[in-house]
Order: structure tokens, then C-alpha cells, then sequence
């Protein structure tokens, strides 16, 4: 028999918890009453139940960042997430994981247990009329030409799950035989580091992005990444190698974040101006129209050289399914401006003009525009981005056998980093759901602020 007809809330080690009463003798849940001397007089005798009340709270840890971070810009982002099964969560559990996702860009779970269908039903939960992988249900295996299709495999009885890795796996959830290749910087950048360097340990980002079509379906709200088998070595070294002698020292294999909310804050006046007012168009099959081209050294974004496909080669597009997005997205719970942009698939960019009585000088595009020239396009967007990936902004995640991570894919950029051998067997589940609606762009009332 149990007391439970009150409860008490405190904060404790940097925690909120709650008290429960669970037998006959004054012995609380979270902390004796004898540490807690201030509620004595409020407890008194309670009546007695025939039924147990469990209550299930989460407990929300900083993640773990390296010593390169600035822990006063990330402060914020990022929480380690304790005290449940996410893949028996309650609503109310729900509730309060979908806010810290919200509000600190990506969560950690450690030895999670999760089956795709209950990955992609944690995944839905975020967004419950989504139905189809961002990309579509099988769709990155019809396009062949796609520059994602090696790195994809999808889950048979779950196409919403995609199992991504390295080397070959066998007999996994309805697959005989997986050959899977984690992705690197030397198929898809202009220049590589030398193989001498390689050897000792020098790596790059692959591709600065969001998990999106960006064609046709509307950006996930949420990414949910699952390690499976996960093999350690030693760090490497994530070099730039743009003049600026900008590196970062990595775990093998690591997935690097950076916060979209920080990218934004950190622009100078002009730019949060002409980004608050601006909008990007993206091409059509963005995916296959960029596969013949290269990108630059540190993965933010795509080199000038012509070499992107014509419009004739790709597959049938509409006009009507073409994506114009805001550059800022604002966050659902925070009200936050996010500068969310996949730099390797923009076309344009559509520049609004400056509200009335805005300050003009200095202003970009102060009468608005629409700029179609490819390379200032690109040259504007690493403008703004480039800041944004320093070595000091970038949380990359250490990834352990059974972790869970949870992303908001509408709030952070992310990368594959590093490389591995053939034989480095690394399997991974990733599901992320085309949204049931597009991202909210800047408010009236965040262009006055900002323009």
C-alpha cells in the first residue's frame, strides 16, 4: 500500500523532481525527508491507497562537448536525456521531450533498445500526419543518378528507416546481404587531402546539411539516428583547408552539429538583414542535378565549375513542385530564428525589400531582387554560413553502441565526417519523416526587428 494523495516538486541538484510517498513509513521517492527539513511541516499524515502510482520523470544532462566548443554559445545546445525508455514512452513523457528537442536542438539517449517500427513511431510522434522517408518511400533507390543513392538502404517492413553504415552487413531486419559505404570528402569534393595525410589521421566534413528532398515533399521536422554497431579507433583531425588554418579534432566516424539558432545570432547587422528578408529556391531534383559537380573543402556548399546537370538530363520535374523556403526558420517553441539552408542544392535567391523606414545604409539588396547568378548566390550563402561551422561552434557526437540521437532537422546543419575502412563494419538506423507542412518563416514583427 502506497500514500499518494500529494505530491511535492522541488529542485535539487540541478534537477526537478518529485516526491512520492510509497509505504507506510515516511520514506519519500527523490530524497529522504530528513534532507528536506523546509517541507516537514507540510507533509503530515496522508490516507492510504490499495494501488501504486509510478511516475516516470526525465532527467536532462549537458552533452558532453569538447574542450574546442565556446560553452557559452552552446550552452544551450544539446541535452543528454535519463530516466526512460523512449521506445515505451508515456504522452506526457512525449510532451516533455518534444520541448527540450525544441529548445536545445538535439537529444541524446544512451543504451536504447529500438526496433524500426518503434523508431519510426518515435519519429512520427513529432510530426503524427507524416507518413513517407523525407526523401520518399524507396525513391532514393529509383534515382539513380542521385548522389545519395550508395549511401541508403531501406529497411524492408519500415521504409520509412533507413540502415546507413559501412561495409558489409548480413541478415538484418529482412535484408540477406547490406554493402553499405559511409560517405567522404573524396568523392564529391574538388581537391582531397593526399593520401599521406590520410594516413595520419586528416579527415574532412562530406557535406554541411539538412535532412531534406528539398523537391517536391516538405522538410522533416525531426532526424532520429540509432547505432547499432558502432567500431571505435583513434580521433582524427577534421581540416578546413581553405587558407584560414581552421581544424578540429574529431571522434572516428562522428556525425558534427551545429546549431542554425547560433549561425543566425552571430551575423552582422547587413546580413541578419538581407537573411531575415530573403528566400532560396532550390533545383529541381537537387540531388541528381548536383551529383556531377564538386564540393567545396569544407563541405559548405558547392564549387562554380558549370558542372551541375542541365535541366533536359534530369528526371520529369514540375515547375509547382519546386521549393522556395525561407532562409530563417523559427522554432515552434522558442520563437527562435534558425538560418536553415542546404547550400550544395540553391539555385537563387528572392531578396524582399527593406520594410519602410528601415535603415538603408549599408543594407544589401536594400529594394530587394532575385539573384539567379550561381556563384554569388553561393558566394552569398557561405558569407553567411561560413561563421557559423568554426571549430569552436561544432558539437561532433561520440557515438557509442546503442545510442539514440534525436535532431531538430529544422533547427541544426549536420555532417558525416571522417572515414573508414572497408572491413570497419558500422551500421546505423535513420528515419526522417516529410513534414505535413512547410517551416514557418520570419514574422512580420522579426523582419521590423531585424531588417
Amino acid at each position: 500500500m502506497t500514500y499518494a494523495a500529494q505530491m511535492f516538486f522541488f529542485s535539487w541538484q540541478g534537477h526537478v523532481h518529485v516526491l512520492v510517498p510509497f509505504s507506510s513509513a515516511p520514506i519519500w521517492s527523490a530524497c529522504s525527508i530528513n534532507r528536506l527539513p523546509h517541507l516537514s511541516s507540510e507533509l503530515g499524515t496522508l490516507p492510504l491507497l490499495d494501488t501504486a502510482i509510478t511516475i516516470m520523470a526525465i532527467e536532462l544532462a549537458p552533452f558532453p562537448v569538447p574542450a574546442s566548443a565556446d560553452s557559452v554559445k552552446l550552452a544551450d545546445f544539446g541535452r543528454e536525456v535519463r530516466g526512460i525508455n523512449v521506445a515505451e514512452f508515456t504522452p506526457e513523457q512525449f510532451k516533455e521531450i518534444e520541448e527540450a528537442l525544441y529548445k536545445h536542438g538535439a537529444l541524446l539517449f544512451r543504451n536504447t533498445k529500438l526496433s524500426p517500427a518503434q523508431q519510426y513511431a518515435l519519429t512520427k510522434a513529432f510530426d503524427p500526419q507524416s507518413e513517407s522517408y523525407g526523401h520518399g518511400n524507396n525513391k532514393t533507390g529509383e534515382t539513380k543518378k542521385s548522389i545519395l543513392h550508395p549511401d541508403l538502404k531501406t529497411i524492408p517492413s519500415v521504409p520509412q528507416v533507413q540502415l546507413i553504415g559501412n561495409g558489409v552487413v548480413y541478415n538484418h531486419e529482412g535484408l540477406a546481404e547490406a554493402k553499405l559505404k559511409h560517405p567522404n570528402h573524396t568523392t564529391f569534393h574538388k581537391t582531397r587531402v593526399s593520401p599521406e595525410d590520410e594516413d595520419k589521421g586528416v579527415t574532412r566534413f562530406y557535406r554541411w546539411h539538412i535532412d531534406a528532398a528539398l523537391y517536391d515533399l516538405n522538410p522533416p521536422k525531426v532526424t532520429t539516428l540509432y547505432g547499432i554497431t558502432v567500431p571505435q579507433g583513434e580521433k582524427q583531425i577534421c581540416r578546413y583547408d581553405d587558407g584560414t588554418g581552421d581544424e578540429l579534432e574529431v571522434p572516428l566516424g562522428t556525425t558534427a552539429f551545429v546549431s542554425g539558432k547560433v549561425m543566425f545570432d552571430i551575423l552582422p547587422p547587413e546580413l541578419k538583414s538581407f537573411a531575415v528578408r530573403s528566400k532560396v529556391k532550390y533545383a529541381a531534383h537537387p540531388y541528381v542535378w548536383m551529383a556531377p559537380a564538386h564540393a567545396m573543402p569544407t563541405g559548405l556548399g558547392i564549387e562554380t565549375e558549370g558542372l551541375e546537370l542541365p535541366l533536359e538530363e534530369l528526371p520529369a520535374w514540375e515547375e509547382s513542385k519546386l521549393k522556395i523556403l525561407p532562409i530563417l526558420w523559427k522554432n515552434p517553441v522558442t520563437g527562435d530564428l534558425h538560418f536553415q539552408v542546404h547550400p550544395c542544392g540553391v539555385q537563387e535567391l528572392i531578396v524582399s525589400p527593406l520594410p519602410e523606414g528601415a535603415n538603408r545604409e549599408g543594407a544589401l539588396y536594400p529594394d530587394g531582387g532575385h539573384i539567379k547568378d550561381l556563384k554569388e548566390v553561393r558566394g552569398l550563402l557561405y558569407k553567411m554560413q561560413r561563421p557559423g561551422i568554426a571549430p569552436s561552434l561544432i558539437y561532433p557526437h561520440d557515438w557509442k553502441e546503442d545510442d539514440l540521437v534525436i535532431f531538430h532537422n529544422r533547427g541544426v546543419l549536420h555532417t558525416v565526417v571522417g572515414a573508414f575502412k572497408p572491413d570497419q563494419v558500422r551500421a546505423f538506423h535513420q528515419c526522417n519523416l516529410a513534414a505535413s507542412d512547410e517551416p514557418a518563416g520570419p514574422s512580420a514583427e522579426d523582419v521590423k526587428k531585424w531588417a
